[in-house]
């Protein structure tokens, strides 16, 4: 599962409609009446940008992300044969939403569910809509007594996956030496890592914040003996009167220069495949700080995109969830019953005064290596 973008001017309002309901409502007090209007209006934005500034810009993340689907498929498909298959779903764009991918997932008669958010880090932006959508799709693609799902597994994000730390690391070594290690220091050159923005408050879930720190953290520690100048760099979508990540990516190219970096590498960590935000928005940044520093160097990164090391990865940590699944014994799960044990659930309220024992118990859901 991912993000998506669109690929035709035509339909940016209601992808931002959709985007507007799914991600906005988890930290903006905003009415649902808005997001239409709005959509439209923020349609308006992103078609003056993408057209019009950027010469009819077309988002390559869908096509990245059909060859990572066929790349995870091939790779599993090569251990597991035809009892694996893999489909894309989209958040956002039709026809790879969720609901119609299930459908067709359960037409072709696949019975259990690996869910799979191509996601660097887990949050409510991530993740979390990712499972929205597919509960959402699965209520209503039920049929009575008995559910066609006989078992799902989930695969949390891969942000302090060793593997895909070391291949980030791998990444800048190898254009560092390539391009810049003959005219530059080490101390020198400044390296931006990129991290999805996060907003401050998400209404209680988890935006994504800790966990992007951490992979900050864990590449830096990484490159830092080599190459001292390095920042985090929010790429953030400034929304007016909330609090984003900082400092975001052009304060953070701009602090490299002020402490002597003449050559600055711009590196997305934080995102799987290629987007506007890595392009477009990385794209503006370094324009901008070009015009007061015409002496600097800039050198933008791509994603991991459809890396060959990448897919294997995540095939890798796609084995054991399948071993699982195809082993353990079928679900047998009635729907209709959760209904009547919703209902039988006793509504006395003596008993609540003990319930707050029980908080620590979510953050001991280390991630495993594989």
């Amino acid at each position: 599962m991912g993000y998506g973008e669109v690929e035709s001017y035509e339909d940016f309002a209601n992808y931002n409609e959709q985007a507007l309901n799914l991600l906005t409502a988890k930290f903006a007090p905003v009415p649902t009446w808005v997001y239409p209007p709005m959509a439209k209006l923020l349609a308006v934005f992103d078609l003056h940008e993408w057209s019009h500034q950027h010469d009819k810009f077309i988002s390559p993340h869908n096509a990245i992300f059909e060859k990572q689907r066929a790349g995870v498929e091939h790779e599993l498909q090569h251990r597991w044969g035809d009892r694996v298959k893999v489909f894309k779903a989209f958040n956002f764009c039709k026809p790879h939403l969720p609901g119609q991918v299930l459908e067709q997932i359960k037409a072709e008669g696949f019975s259990k569910l690996l869910i799979y958010p191509l996601l660097v880090v887990d949050s409510i932006f991530t993740s979390g809509i990712a499972v929205e959508q597919v509960n959402n799709a699965l209520a209503e693609l039920s049929d009575g007594e008995e559910h066609w799902v006989k078992g799902v597994r989930y695969i949390p994000s891969f942000f302090d996956q060793p593997a895909y730390l070391d291949l980030m690391v791998q990444m800048v070594e190898e254009k560092i030496a390539a391009e810049l290690a003959k005219a530059y220091l080490p101390s020198q050159i400044g390296i931006v890592l990129m991290n999805h923005g996060c907003p401050f408050e998400a209404k209680g879930f988890t935006s994504g914040i800790d966990e992007s720190q951490m992979l900050y953290e864990r590449v830096r520690e990484r490159l830092i003996h080599r190459y001292p100048l390095i920042s985090v760099g929010w790429l953030n979508h400034q929304t007016p009167m909330i609090k984003w990540t900082q400092p975001n990516a052009k304060l953070a190219t701009q602090n490299l220069i002020d402490l002597g970096a003449k050559a600055i590498v711009m590196m997305p960590i934080g995102f799987a495949t290629e987007n506007h935000e890595t392009l477009l928005d990385v794209e503006h940044i370094i324009e901008n700080v070009r015009k007061k520093h015409s002496d600097v160097s800039f050198v933008q990164m791509p994603c991991v995109n459809d890396h060959p090391t990448f897919l294997k990865m995540v095939a890798d940590w796609a084995d054991d969830q399948i071993r699982d699944l195809l082993e353990e014994d079928a679900l047998a799960v009635n729907p209709t019953l959760a209904i009547a044990y919703a209902q039988s659930q006793p509504h006395s309220h003596a008993h609540e005064h003990d319930h707050h024992h029980g908080h620590s118990h979510g953050h001991e859901h280390h991630h495993h290596s594989h």
